[in-house]
């Protein structure tokens, strides 16, 4: 069965959001698909990190979050003030890199009201979290325990797709089996983002459709990942 993405039915009064946080080097910045690919990992590695489960420091906060819309807002930062976001508690995950780009980094914070914000995070800017789109991933098909597919009828920031992105590796980790969690979490979450053809995409039929509520960068309610393991 296909289960989109929890929006519309409850939402809390004042919205929460999970707070991730891309590093944007301005000397040896990350390619789009690397990006994509850390933040999806990283959500997943955040709700399975002992602080979010039963009797962590972050479960009741994970918790609150969840029983609304999985809202997730991206930011991007480097330096000191990306050291000063990371000291207040994350999970971070560093990941992919080439001969010509450096590594994607991404840091996943525990949820909270989208106002007021911690004043570290604050200072960190949603704008202009776009990343050179040079390339495909790099996971072979064989590593990755899911497969990320973003729609190729749209077209999405870096920012916008690691959201969604986060959105399908969430409702993968939610949804799939015991047995298959393990096995995911057994291979350090590996997963790989592709975009498949128009042809494909209208045939193809996954446990996960993320369907975005259309308030930034896409217009109305619109499909925009898909997931399978």
């Amino acid at each position: 069965m296909t289960e989109h993405m929890r929006r519309h039915e409850y939402d809390h009064e004042i919205p929460w959001s999970l707070p991730i946080v891309v590093r944007r080097s301005k000397t040896n910045i990350a390619r789009h698909i690397d990006v994509v690919e850390a933040a999806a990992r990283a959500v997943v590695a955040f709700l399975d990190d002992p602080r979010s489960q039963p009797e962590g420091q972050w479960h009741e906060a994970v918790e609150y979050w969840r029983d609304g819309a999985i809202r997730k807002v991206v930011r991007r930062g480097d330096g000191q003030k990306l050291e000063d976001a990371r000291a207040l508690g994350c999970v971070d995950v560093t990941f992919g890199g080439t001969d010509d780009f450096g590594p994607a980094e991404a840091l996943v914070f525990p949820p909270g009201p989208v106002e007021p914000l911690p004043k570290e995070l604050k200072k960190l800017q949603v704008g202009g979290t776009e990343f050179p789109d040079e390339g495909e991933t790099s996971i072979p098909a064989a590593e990755a325990v899911v497969t990320i597919e973003l729609s190729p009828l749209v077209t999405l920031t870096t920012g916008k797709a690691a959201a969604q992105c986060g959105h399908g590796a969430q409702l993968a980790y939610e949804q799939m089996p015991a047995e298959a969690r393990d096995r995911w979490r057994e291979n350090d979450f590996s997963l790989r983002v592709v975009t498949p053809t128009k042809a494909e995409w209208a045939r193809s039929d996954r446990p996960v459709s993320v369907v975005d509520a259309g308030f930034t960068e896409v217009d109305g309610e619109t499909e925009t990942v898909r997931a399978w393991w």
